[in-house]
């Protein structure tokens, strides 16, 4: 992690086009993610994300790159005060992270050998030292553990309460 940007790696037990499927299908996201992408996945496609019953749109949120098997790069969504009240987020913290600049999120996938594919998360165009920054660098470790668990396992990580995801 740098100040403006965050990078993971991970390798995971699947063929390339089981890891995109999982990055882009919506059954897949709402298991390990909590949340499912409505887009076409067309390069400036818009996005709606969907969580917890909350619709974000917005015409800058859009698909930037899209190889299937390969790359997937979008716009970082914008926090409406529903997306807050479906998450549980308070109206100050929500309009600090509203003023943040809008970041980017690239995925490439790799093939390793027959069965692995190497998943390189990069989520970049942080304010240093923002607020963003601290829960992204937080939330992706978990997320893209939960991502590995799913695809090796048939289950994703549990909530921290032990919980299935939401």
């Amino acid at each position: 992690m740098s100040d403006s940007a965050i990078t993971y790696t991970l390798y995971i037990q699947a063929d390339p086009s089981r890891v995109w499927q999982a990055l882009t299908d919506p059954a897949f996201t709402r298991r390990y993610w909590g949340l499912s992408f409505e887009t076409d996945w067309a390069v400036g496609s818009a996005m709606d994300w969907v969580e917890r019953g909350a619709r974000t749109s917005d015409p800058a949120q859009v698909v930037l790159g899209c190889v299937p098997d390969r790359l997937l790069s979008y716009t970082w969504h914008t926090f409406t005060p529903q997306w807050a009240a479906a998450v549980g987020i308070g109206e100050e913290l929500r309009a600090e992270l509203a003023r943040a600049p809008r970041t980017k999120v690239t995925y490439e996938i790799e093939p390793v050998g027959d069965v692995l594919a190497r998943l390189t998360v990069r989520h970049e165009g942080f304010e240093p030292d923002g607020t963003l920054i601290g829960m992204c660098g937080q939330a992706w470790p978990r997320l893209a553990s939960s991502l590995k668990t799913l695809l090796e396992t048939g289950a994703p990580l549990p909530e921290p309460d032990g919980t299935p995801p939401s």
